[in-house]
């Protein structure tokens, strides 16, 4: 015989229990009871005891004894109840309430009997609870040994507290069948893949401003995700306009972008807009980036305009949709297990109401953005700035290097992707003047304006 628990353990709802299945956090209180005669040790779910004790909360005496035959009943305990049981995995323990202190009890995964036995149950639930230093006021005995499985049985049976269980046991409905168990996981697991795939759409929604996006829209990439920051709606109808109307819309905003910039007076630019109307490939220096960007930092004729850096608008964070799948609050589950008048006590303290309540708040992290700024050295080199958070305002953008990029994007292959990266740029271009620009590109959409 051996004794991996001898001495005073903490019990709060007058609750401690025996887990053995490492992905569980054991069961609820019907769950542990139902179907039995014994109300003080609940074995009906595999794997996990539930025990119950007088006090509700404090330190009781507690000694867990592993036997190789069954042992025989002191009569000295006054409350005494045997069930069987079997561990799920190798890794058993004692735990307290709400994951406190645990004893490793080094059980191995076979059939055991288990008999609890209980001593000073109604003088300990009437004193509800022990502090340091006051007298103890029960204590408990729980052994094991192997035997197969067997019904549960009341051996003894002296005070009112064990009859209250014992009652409360009795008049459970049956534990479901192991096909019924079976039903009922597969259904929560649907229940969650169901809840998982709500909130990718309602998220994909909120995303793309409030509606699905189109598969175009999905494989499009470019900076797709940069307009919609700024008018998702856009995106939508740029998409469904179909590609003659897609072109139309590079191409207006290649030419907004550079008229705002000051460059469609440079000849190199304005062969580069008429190739574009054309339909014809652009023309040198916009058929290699790298003379491009060298031409612009040494054409002299470029004008010096700078612009304030485009701001979105700010638009509601992302709400999940409310769903039977969504997981119950931690705090709120708990509370679940607590029968009796303690349970009004922690419902009220769960749901934030009562003197212990704790909040507990969830904070959405914003995005992040990046934004490409070619900067010109002597070499013609340009790198990339990348900003988190939102952008700032004061911070004042070259007009000449936002807009040539929306030539190229308007002469890309793609007519849907030529639109939304040239509006893009556009868009950075005309900078906090970017409202009166997206205007004049729905105007093309709609094919009211040119």
């Amino acid at each position: 015989m051996r004794r991996p628990v001898e001495g005073e353990v903490h019990v709060h709802y007058g609750q401690i229990y025996v887990e053995t299945d490492p992905d569980s956090y054991g069961p609820g209180l019907e769950e542990a009871f139902a179907g039995q005669s014994a109300g003080l040790c609940g074995a009906a779910t595999p794997g996990a005891l539930w025990l119950n004790t007088g006090l509700h909360t404090g330190s009781v005496g507690f000694t867990v004894e592993v036997h190789e035959k069954a042992p025989p009943l002191d009569p000295a305990w006054e409350d005494v109840v045997e069930v069987s049981f079997r561990p799920a995995s190798a890794d058993s323990a004692l735990v307290e309430w709400g994951g406190g202190g645990s004893w490793q009890l080094d059980l191995e995964e076979t059939d055991y009997r288990v008999r609890y036995c209980a001593r000073g149950m109604d003088q300990a639930s009437e004193q509800d609870t022990r502090t340091d230093g006051e007298p103890r006021l029960d204590c408990y005995l729980l052994q094991f040994w192997p035997a197969p499985p067997e019904p549960d049985r009341v051996l003894k049976q002296t005070s009112q507290a064990a009859a209250y269980w014992h009652r409360y046991a009795r008049e459970l409905p049956p534990p479901p069948t192991p096909a019924e168990r079976a039903e009922a996981e597969r259904q929560a697991r649907l229940a969650q893949e169901t809840a998982e795939r709500e909130r990718r759409l309602a998220f994909e929604r909120w995303q793309w401003g409030g509606q699905p996006p189109s598969q175009a829209l999905r494989d499009v990439g470019g900076n797709v995700r940069g307009l919609l920051e700024f008018d998702p709606a856009l995106v939508h109808a740029i998409d469904a306009s179909g590609p003659a109307t897609q072109r139309e819309v590079a191409l207006f905003a290649a030419r907004r972008a550079c008229e705002a910039a000051g460059l469609t007076a440079l000849d190199w630019v304005a062969d580069a807009l008429t190739a574009l109307a054309e339909g014809r490939p652009l023309p040198p220096p916009f058929d290699d980036e790298t003379r491009m960007w060298e031409t612009l930092a040494t054409d002299p004729r470029v004008p010096d305009r700078t612009v304030g850096r485009a701001v979105p608008p700010e638009r509601p964070p992302f709400r999940p949709p409310a769903s039977p799948g969504t997981p119950v609050p931690q705090a709120l589950e708990a509370t679940q297990a607590v029968v009796g008048p303690a349970a009004a006590v922690a419902r009220t303290q769960a749901s934030g109401s009562g003197p212990y309540a704790s909040a507990i708040r969830q904070v959405a992290g914003s995005g992040s953005s990046a934004a490409a700024k070619p900067q010109v050295a002597g070499s013609g080199l340009h790198a990339m700035a990348v900003t988190f958070g939102p952008p700032d305002p004061y911070v004042r953008m070259s007009q000449p290097h936002m807009a040539l990029p929306a030539v190229t994007d308007a002469a890309g292959p793609d007519p849907l992707r030529a639109a939304l990266d040239a509006v893009f740029a556009a868009v950075v271009t005309y900078g906090e003047n970017h409202p009166a620009l997206l205007a004049e590109v729905w105007s093309v959409v709609r094919g009211t304006g040119r």
